[in-house]
């Protein structure tokens, strides 16, 4: 068993161990904090973790729960795990929400600015789209509006939620005046978007910059040149899909007539 193994399987348990330890048929809230990650260690008698957050983060963003506990789930429901303050969280039932892209989404296609060097030696798939989407000005595109990076991998606390980390933050502007903050999160790999961190991010917009309307943006790659982007909207509580757009990134001579004809098609039918 490799390194790696032995960490994700020593994390499994661990969830596994802090979920059981509450849960009974029924519940939809299982309350629980940090300090126990290390003491779910010691019982379990597995190697304590080097960075207790790590085990949270991976179940929050990029791992799937263990299966004993996604076979508690009720149809149309799914356990996250959600901050609820400074190290503290809850295992939360809520309808089953998974945010893929469409495949039957028409692709625009966008003459492709990314300088080659950033393309050689972009140190990841997160990185690289993060790279893309900024040099190709996707975000300005995406929501009609011209937006300048602020901040990337931001990393802070929101009160009655903790610690949060946003891949990249936007100010934007439009036309009438109006000013937006744009918190973008990018999913490459086998990372999967959920609908904790777009509350996460509109919590953390209402807390810094109230002033702001926020526009929270989720990117994700689709192929290596097709980027999915999604709008997403608080409506009463929950987080709904605002609007999704596919950009493929091109040489510009790649681009016909038909093409531009078809945009101009789409754009008439808009309005």
């Amino acid at each position: 068993m490799t390194r790696k193994t032995k960490k994700s399987s020593a994390y499994s348990l661990i969830i596994e161990h802090l979920f059981f330890k509450r849960f009974k048929p029924g519940v939809n809230r299982i309350p629980f904090s940090r300090d126990e990650i290390e003491a779910a260690a010691v019982a379990l008698h597995v190697p304590r973790p080097k960075n207790l957050g790590d085990v949270m983060y991976s179940y929050r963003y990029r791992k799937t729960l263990p299966k004993s506990v996604v076979e508690t789930q009720p149809d149309g429901f799914e356990w996250i795990i959600e901050g609820v303050g400074d190290a503290e969280y809850v295992f939360k039932l809520v309808p089953f929400n998974r945010i893929v892209p469409n495949p039957n989404l028409l692709s625009i296609k966008i003459p492709d600015a990314t300088p080659e060097i950033i393309g050689r030696y972009a140190l990841g798939d997160e990185q690289a789209l993060l790279a893309k989407v900024r040099y190709n000005r996707l975000i300005d595109i995406f929501i009609g509006a011209t937006a300048y990076s602020l901040q990337n991998h931001l990393r802070t606390k929101v009160p009655g939620v903790g610690q949060i980390e946003v891949d990249e933050v936007y100010v934007a502007i439009d036309k009438y005046g109006r000013q937006f903050v744009v918190p973008v999160q990018a999913k490459g790999g086998s990372d999967k978007h959920g609908v904790v961190q777009t509350s996460q991010d509109i919590a953390w917009c209402k807390h810094r910059l109230p002033d702001l309307s926020c526009r929270p943006v989720s990117v994700q790659f689709v192929t290596a040149t097709k980027i999915a982007m999604f709008e997403f909207v608080e409506d009463a509580g929950k987080i709904k899909i605002a609007e999704e757009k596919h950009y493929e990134l091109v040489p510009a001579d790649s681009i016909t007539s038909i093409d531009l004809e078809t945009y101009k098609k789409i754009a008439k039918g808009a309005k």
